[in-house]
């Protein structure tokens, strides 16, 4: 039963990624439906920041929905264009507070996971549950640069989920890996002909 939702969640993982790929909303319902499976996945085998950050995401992938959708963030005369929500660059300005909130993210995360659990790799999944919560938050104003702090997610979930013994979600994340710097590259050259349109 495991493997097979595993499984199920490799071949959702796969669709929500395509969908973002391509800069499409329905990326969002398969991020839904994906977090489902990764909620039961994820406490059976003691990832419970992982387990954490779905929380987040269901949330998120009704936030990312609507914002994709209605362009929530946008003045009423940037809604009227085709694409509700142009991808766009991380303004400067928000940096410092991606710093900020990644770094007390990380500290009351791994503070959870020293004190009251008893998991076996508390820094890591810290670490990957704080920058996916930061991603997640990019990727809802469909900023380009979320797909580099994804880069070092994927990377390191390999690493973890092959010693968690997760070796479907291990195989998602090595392609998540590679994909998310070609997502970069692809939503740069999307930005810009949007921006010549």
């Amino acid at each position: 039963m495991d493997q097979m939702l595993e499984i199920a969640g490799l071949l959702l993982g796969l669709l929500y990624l395509y969908f973002e790929f391509k800069a499409n909303r329905w990326m969002w319902l398969a991020s839904l439906m994906m977090t489902c499976i990764s909620l039961y996945v994820y406490w059976n085998h003691g990832l419970y920041a992982d387990f954490g950050i779905n929380v987040y995401y269901l949330l998120a992938a009704v936030y990312g929905f609507a914002c994709w959708s209605l362009g929530l963030s946008l003045t009423r005369e940037k809604r009227k264009a085709a694409d509700p929500l142009p991808i766009s660059r991380t303004p400067l300005a928000k940096w410092p507070r991606l710093v900020a909130a990644f770094t007390v993210i990380y500290a009351l995360i791994v503070c959870i996971l020293l004190y009251w659990t008893d998991s076996t790799v508390p820094y890591l999944d810290a670490l990957n549950t704080s920058l996916s919560i930061i991603a997640t938050w990019m990727q809802t104003r469909k900023w380009v640069e979320q797909w580099l702090v994804w880069l070092v997610v994927d990377a390191v979930s390999v690493g973890l989920y092959i010693k968690k013994g997760i070796e479907p979600y291990a195989v998602l994340y090595a392609v998540y890996t590679v994909l998310a710097y070609v997502g970069y590259v692809h939503w740069l050259r999307k930005m810009r002909r949007q921006d010549k349109a």
